[in-house]
């Protein structure tokens, strides 16, 4: 207990899936956290369980395409809770489609959530950290920012910027003297909510379900809490000397 305590953390896209699991990981490991999302029952639902379990928690609504959303809420956070120490990039959005179906509009709508949302959360978080000490700034990526997937081009192109952003962000901060890490971390296939709409948008979901498992040597999908705990060890003094690097959490599915 208490591996986080003293810091504050602002996780995006916190009202579901993994962000909400690194969200109650990180308060029940002493960290007061900012959660934010566009869900906003479900966002208050989650800084009230945190709450009530003996927390500090916090939900805005945030756009994470817009920079006046971030300005606002990285200010709200730091009037609240004194300072940021730890920023958790976790919004984001899927796209299915190869790319003769996928249209421009579509490629920027998700590239303004995944990849703009990214940078701009961790220019920010920059500007106010490098003032307090230094921080953590931990990006969700994927592993399919590591390989190529013909049915999703534009997640594919989103979460390899998000892989290569995050370490010339690193080596910024560290040249500069900011005591900021930057690092990304590439989930497998995790039961989530966005999972589970993508498979059951498949033509037979169960099988579709069966077949994605097994891509993953282990032999099953992966569960929010198996990423959140990487996400705590970032967030952490623990992992100190551990900047620009890649946290791969995948089940094997990339070392095959």
């Amino acid at each position: 207990m208490g591996r986080v305590a003293g810091h504050v953390a602002l996780v995006t896209g916190a009202a579901l899936g993994l962000g909400r699991a690194c969200a109650i990981l990180l308060a029940r490991e002493g960290a007061k956290v900012m959660i934010t999302d566009l869900r906003e029952e479900e966002g208050r639902g989650v800084a009230d369980e945190i709450v009530e379990a003996g927390g500090e928690a916090m939900f805005l609504r945030q756009d994470v395409s817009s920079e006046a959303d971030w300005d606002a809420v990285i200010a709200a956070t730091v009037r609240r809770f004194g300072r940021l120490s730890v920023l958790v990039n976790n919004a984001g959005v899927a796209l299915g489609g190869d790319v003769e179906q996928t249209s421009l509009q579509q490629w920027r709508a998700l590239m303004a959530v995944n990849l703009d949302g990214v940078f701009l959360g961790t220019q920010r978080a920059i500007g106010v950290m490098k003032q307090s000490g230094g921080g953590s700034i931990i990006n969700l990526s994927s592993i399919e920012g590591l390989i190529g997937d013909p049915n999703l081009p534009a997640y594919n192109a989103s979460k390899g910027g998000v892989r290569i952003f995050t370490k010339s962000a690193a080596l910024h901060c560290a040249k500069a003297g900011y005591k900021i890490r930057v690092n990304s971390v590439h989930p497998g296939y995790i039961w989530t909510p966005m999972v589970e709409t993508y498979l059951a948008a498949q033509p037979d979901p169960e099988a579709a379900k069966a077949f994605v498992a097994s891509l993953h040597p282990v032999g099953h999908l992966g569960e929010p809490d198996d990423i959140a705990y990487g996400v705590l060890y970032l967030a952490s003094d623990e992992s100190k000397f551990v900047t620009g690097s890649e946290l791969v959490i995948d089940g094997g599915y990339t070392a095959q």
